[in-house]
């Protein structure tokens, strides 16, 4: 079994490959504070929920865009298992061309999303990860990653809007069903939604006109979605037509079997 490690900026996502099938996933909040041995118990507990033996764990594969925390997950892994874990980064062999300026400033989160959507769809594809931060990511059919685009993501909106502002009610966020809302929380729900829906698809419209203009590139683009609020946003895009919720997770298993054969 694999254990693949998605460290993201408010929350980790993890889970266990047998083969190729996912077992589970199993999401934490990343916290800069946390021992390696507070990552072990987390481990540990995590395969006694879901009732793996740890010692049928034979490899760790890492992508991370939290370098502080790095030096306890190596620890928790060493610990655990007695070796090194395996970490992506822009010069693993990931099967793509990297053509940005400086490759180093690439983050493994764009990396690997690349990596599955050009193995699950080909290209040409735009990723839309919607994570803290929302990445628009661009992959040719000749497996080329050309760069994108990085805007805010929604709870850095939630957060600056509820900080900001004293008697602004938290609010949990669900699909608008007017952009008219006539309370103060459907409002603020309705804004933020369908502001955010307008900036993803403006976004990948210009993504779209510059690679049909610029790079060539005619017929269909698939657009593929994947992070905590890609569904919400997702079905009201007039261009996302794919969700995939454990797209990171499955890059990471691409890569370690590119890489381990």
């Amino acid at each position: 079994m694999l254990l693949v490690v998605d460290i993201g900026n408010t929350n980790t996502v993890l889970g266990v490959y047998d083969n190729d099938n996912l077992l589970f996933r199993y999401r934490v909040a990343t916290n800069l504070k946390r021992t390696s041995d507070e990552l072990v118990a987390t481990l540990f507990n995590m395969f006694i929920i879901h009732g793996v033996n740890k010692d049928d764990i034979h490899d760790t594969i890492i992508s991370s865009v939290v370098p502080d925390i790095m030096y306890s997950w190596q620890s928790c892994n060493r610990k655990l298992f007695g070796r090194e874990a395996l970490i992506v980064d822009y010069l693993t062999d990931t099967g793509i061309k990297i053509d940005y300026d400086s490759p180093r400033e690439v983050g493994a989160d764009r990396i690997v999303d690349a990596v599955a959507v050009y193995h699950k769809y080909g290209g040409p594809a735009i990723i839309v990860d919607m994570g803290t931060a929302i990445t628009f990511d661009v992959i040719t059919h000749d497996a080329r990653y050309l760069g994108g685009s990085i805007s805010p993501g929604i709870k850095i909106a939630q957060d600056g809007l509820f900080g900001a502002t004293a008697q602004l009610p938290k609010i949990e966020l669900r699909v608008p069903t007017t952009a008219i809302a006539t309370t103060t929380s459907e409002s603020i729900n309705a804004g933020i939604v369908y502001g955010y829906i307008g900036m993803v698809d403006g976004v990948i419209g210009q993504i779209e006109k510059e690679l049909r203009e610029n790079h060539g590139i005619e017929g269909d683009i698939n657009v593929i979605a994947t992070g905590g609020f890609s569904e919400l946003i997702s079905s009201e895009s007039k261009y996302i037509n794919i969700i995939e919720p454990d797209l990171m997770l499955d890059g990471l298993r691409l890569i370690y079997d590119r890489i381990k054969i």
